[in-house]
């Protein structure tokens, strides 16, 4: 939604359903504060990667940078998440590489694929990690989403920004952007922006293109092996994927198209689309493009890359590693 990022009329008409949804979330999450719902804390330590804002935040590259960090530190990680769009008929359910996105959904499967380590989807989180712990010897939980989850107990709150969107206009939906108000920045652990460094964050990231893979061969080749490409994006942001590969590889888009976020494709959605001009696409795109995919078809993984200094971040899960085993 485009208003959601300025303040214009429509965005006052729409703030009394705003007050409205920060009325019911805060008696909720109080209710959860006082035990009077009843919440889950798990045997491990759990990690949260969430955002305060709807849209892609680059939530998903944070937390496979995440994953590579903790298994450099020799730590056994299982990865839990909702499953954004999972038509599976049972819960939890273990996703692997292999899994169907339309089950499992996109964002999981990916996960699976990049990082190697046990994934679960479910609507109850508890489900999940008690499904994990059955199956898998582990020293840590990442929840990926789930901030406003407050049935699950946290030992570290995450929140991942994008740097030029930030905090919208600063209003909770239905007039802006936000889950929770900003000040709810101050209670979390670790604040990380997405392209650059703002007032807010402790550290920023940066998603770096490595390559682009054919979806049928799985060939790699170099960015000055194309000229001129189509390109598409069904992620929360898809004008920085554009951005991506015009100002950054210096490619020529002739015709590109935004999906929705979590597009369930089908073969119909490229028609327009010549087979005689590379068609580029996101890692998240294409594990649901696999099954119809033309020989010209190719995604572009990246690679996160975090600019500041995350010793905070470190000390403090392995202080609550330790924590956590000792009790």
């Amino acid at each position: 939604m485009k208003f959601w990022y300025k303040r214009i009329i429509l965005s006052y008409i729409l703030l009394p359903f705003s007050a409205l949804f920060w009325l019911v979330s805060q008696v909720r999450r109080q209710l959860f504060a006082w035990g009077l719902l009843k919440s889950y804390k798990a045997t491990l330590p759990v990690i949260v990667v969430g955002n305060l804002s709807v849209g892609g935040n680059g939530k998903t590259p944070f937390t496979l940078w995440l994953v590579q960090q903790l298994r450099a530190r020799d730590m056994k990680v299982g990865i839990i998440s909702r499953g954004y769009g999972a038509k599976s008929k049972t819960f939890p359910l273990l996703v692997t590489a292999q899994s169907d996105p339309k089950l499992a959904g996109d964002e999981p499967v990916l996960l699976a694929h990049r990082t190697g380590v046990p994934v679960c989807i479910s609507p109850n989180r508890q489900h999940s990690i008690e499904l994990l712990q059955r199956h898998y010897d582990l020293d840590i939980i990442i929840s990926d989403d789930g901030l406003q989850h407050y049935k699950l107990q946290r030992d570290i709150e995450i929140v991942v920004m994008d740097a030029v969107f930030g905090l919208g206009n600063g209003f909770l939906l239905p007039a802006g952007p936000l889950r929770e108000l900003p000040s709810r920045l101050r209670e979390v652990d670790f604040v990380v922006t997405n392209g650059a460094l703002t007032n807010e964050a402790d550290v920023f990231m940066r998603l770096v293109p490595l390559y682009a893979v054919n979806l049928l061969t799985q060939e790699q080749k170099t960015f000055d092996e194309f000229e001129q490409i189509n390109a598409i994006a069904g992620i929360g942001n898809p004008t920085r994927f554009f951005n991506m590969l015009r100002q950054e590889l210096g490619l020529a888009l002739i015709v590109t198209q935004a999906f929705q976020d979590h597009q369930e494709y089908t073969a119909g959605d490229f028609k327009k689309f010549s087979q005689n001009r590379p068609l580029f696409m996101t890692e998240k795109d294409a594990v649901k493009c696999r099954g119809f995919a033309q020989e010209n078809w190719w995604y572009v993984p990246v690679q996160t890359e975090i600019v500041g200094d995350t010793a905070k971040l470190f000390t403090l899960i392995e202080s609550i590693k330790a924590s956590k085993h000792e009790s």
